[in-house]
């Protein structure tokens, strides 16, 4: 038994020998992308609180996903410079991100038109507007859904809806 941890410990001190300047390079590379995922989120969060209170929330999302991906970069280069193959990691990321974009693709399509209705601003809260034969004003406008009150009625329109059919807008709120 004693000869067994022996020789597990003399391996050990091989593989460390051997792989320990990548394996801190590795843990280097990762923590500077971690730091970096966190100043720019940071600055975007910076960015949102100076923008209109529409626009905050997009821009919020797009610091997460902005954050995210730096720090998924990093531990994808953080992986092969310790030595680990990362293409079956890449093509694995690849496929799951196909399937996943196509399984919520009307969901990820809504957020899409959100964003975009949220950005040019055809119309804001409160406006009364004409949208598919409804007629109604503007309650909120969110990533999924615009609602609508009319006629003691609430209506959530997806936002692809709205993206893809002609939008009149009746009456303008004030300024």
């Amino acid at each position: 038994m004693t000869n067994d941890v022996t020789v597990l410990l003399v391996q050990l001190e091989g593989v460390v020998r051997n792989r320990g300047p990548q394996v801190l390079t590795g843990l280097a590379i990762l923590g500077a992308f971690w730091i970096a995922g966190r100043v720019v989120a940071s600055i975007i969060r910076s960015a949102a609180a100076r923008t209109d209170e529409d626009k905050h929330d997009v821009i919020l999302l797009l610091g997460r996903a902005a954050r995210a991906a730096i720090v998924i970069v990093g531990v994808i280069m953080a992986l092969s410079n310790m030595g680990i193959n990362v293409n079956a990691l890449i093509t694995g990321l690849g496929l799951s991100g196909f399937a996943l974009g196509f399984a919520l693709r009307d969901a990820l399509s809504n957020v899409l038109a959100g964003v975009l209705i949220i950005m040019y601003r055809p119309f804001k809260r409160n406006d009364i507007v004409n949208i598919t034969a409804i007629e109604g004003r503007v309650v909120s406008i969110d990533l999924r859904y615009t609602i609508l009150e009319a006629d003691q009625k609430t209506y959530m329109i997806p936002n692809t809806t709205i993206f893809n059919n002609t939008i009149t807008v009746i009456r303008r709120a004030g300024p």
